[in-house]
């Protein structure tokens, strides 16, 4: 594994992961299924095997994001999440837990809060790092100034349709891991099959490009088996959809935390 020497949670996290297993980063959106939920969520998830945690930041244009995370930022924008309950749940998480926390989302709300605040109250809450899906690597600047000055890790994204040279340059650009987006669309769970023919087209260029990063690769993973086969040659794997959907199938329903921290066990350690 490729290390760069980060003082922050995401880079002590690949920098101490000494055993084969791979790294498990989860995805879910601040505020769904309820606003109450959100810490007990990541905490749980963290007791059942996650390593590394994307907060999503939810907005009413997702364009990298498929039907279940729209739904689950339209639910979280209805149960009114905001910026600073966002930035209030990190802090929540703070007082018992160290796992990496990363936020993703979009541009525009972190434009509107403000760049500079934004990343001053994220540092401030105990956020590691930040992955805007529609800020290309050509366009950091708007936002890579304040993420290093409020030690925030920059996290960019590579696709089978990134070409080499980019991908070095994303490569050069991004800090803590490369997120390596396993088919060209938008989100969501699919089936392994499709996922595991066009990781293997692309996963050589991947090793051959991003040398100076840890890479984790996402989009379409929904069981241990999957994550196990897509991400052979990679150091981790993100669940996002899958788990999202587990959500909703089992909310409000007695003991459904219960049903979404078995699933969380299945995808690390192949448990039902």
């Amino acid at each position: 594994m490729n290390k760069i020497k980060n003082k922050n949670r995401i880079g002590k996290l690949f920098e101490n992961h000494k055993d084969d297993s791979k790294i498990m980063s989860l995805f879910i959106t601040a505020g769904y299924p309820d606003l109450e939920s959100t810490v007990d969520l990541i905490l749980g998830m963290e007791e059942n095997g996650a390593d590394l945690i994307e907060l999503g930041m939810p907005f009413s244009d997702p364009l990298a994001d498929g039907p279940t995370i729209q739904y689950s930022s339209n639910k979280a924008i209805e149960n009114g999440i905001t910026m600073n309950r966002i930035f209030s749940m990190v802090e929540e998480v703070r007082h018992k837990s160290e796992i990496p926390i990363i936020l993703m989302g979009y541009l525009n709300p972190v434009l509107r809060f403000g760049v500079e605040l934004f990343c001053e109250k994220a540092q401030q809450a105990g956020v590691d790092g930040l992955i805007i899906p529609d800020l290309p690597p050509e366009e950091s600047h708007l936002l890579e100034e304040h993420a290093k000055s409020s030690k925030l890790s920059l996290i960019y994204l590579v696709a089978p349709n990134t070409n080499d040279k980019r991908m070095q340059l994303i490569d050069g650009k991004s800090e803590g891991f490369v997120y390596c987006v396993s088919v060209t669309g938008v989100t969501g769970a699919r089936e392994g099959g499709e996922v595991s023919k066009s990781v293997n087209r692309f996963i050589s260029r991947v090793q051959q490009h991003i040398t100076r990063n840890p890479t984790m690769i996402g989009f379409g993973i929904k069981s241990f088996e999957d994550a196990q086969k897509i991400a052979e040659k990679a150091d981790g794997f993100i669940v996002g959809s899958a788990l999202i959907n587990t959500i909703r199938e089992h909310y409000p329903q007695e003991g459904w935390k219960e049903k979404v921290f078995a699933f969380v066990r299945h995808l690390k350690y192949g448990k039902k």
